[in-house]
């Protein structure tokens, strides 16, 4: 496939993408006034191959627009990316085993870690997404034992306990101990973001709208949270 076949493509994805025939060729606009810019000019065998794929239609004033594509894997619900929806043993601070709902996909750090800005730059530096996968998987292990704290355990569970009864494990107290100390050492201002999104598992919008924040203003909280958390742990 050709660069500006595949370009062609990724443009007809756009909202408001188009094609209208001129002298003998195909112009792709990406707004619906004729007289914008046009985009690319394409062929009449370019022209055909969109046909194929993606699909294209008649577009009400003339011309044609892409044919939406089914997506094959199915979305996150909104405001949950990565998230797969489970159930996991935990313990609980008084030594009842319960099932638990869990996120058994993506961690939501990973996931923005994944994410770009508009000048194609990491949301969040590799030290600072360490540093909240560090703190995510310190909390997992606490909560195989009982807790120290339930000011950060206390995750949301499901179903009845079982009369099953365990002892906390050394492994799990050291975990709840470093956890409570990394939460400490980032002071009480950014602990409640950390709480939410490397403990609870809430996304980043979630965070905001449960922590009384303004739209995008829960990505530079936690910016400064993770930044704490890693000079905390000595990373980067």
């Amino acid at each position: 496939m050709s660069r500006l076949l595949e370009r062609a493509r990724d443009l007809m994805a756009k909202p408001g993408a188009w094609l209208s025939a001129e002298g003998g060729a195909y112009a792709l606009r990406l707004s619906p006034d004729r007289r914008s810019r046009i985009s690319l000019t394409l062929t009449e065998t370019e022209f055909r191959a969109l046909i194929d794929q993606p699909g294209l239609r008649v577009r009400p004033g003339g011309g044609w627009s892409g044919r939406a594509q089914p997506d094959p894997t199915p979305s996150p619900a909104p405001g949950r990316p990565g998230f797969v929806a489970g159930e996991r043993d935990l313990m609980q601070p008084d030594g009842r085993m319960v099932r638990a709902r869990a996120n058994l996909g993506e961690s939501p750090i990973a996931w923005l870690a994944r994410r770009k800005d508009a000048s194609g730059r990491p949301w969040l530096t590799p030290a600072e997404a360490a540093a909240g996968e560090r703190l995510r998987r310190e909390a997992e292990q606490a909560t195989k034992g009982a807790s120290l704290t339930m000011r950060w355990d206390a995750l949301p569970t499901s179903g009845s306990g079982t009369a099953a009864r365990m002892e906390p494990t050394d492994r799990a107290l050291s975990a709840a101990r470093r956890v409570e100390q990394a939460l400490t050492a980032v002071g009480p201002r950014l602990r409640p973001i950390l709480t939410r999104i490397c403990i609870h598992g809430d996304s980043l919008q979630l965070a905001e709208t449960g922590l009384g924040l303004r739209r995008r203003q829960g990505k530079t909280v936690l910016k400064q949270a993770l930044q704490a958390l890693a000079d905390h742990y000595g990373i980067g």
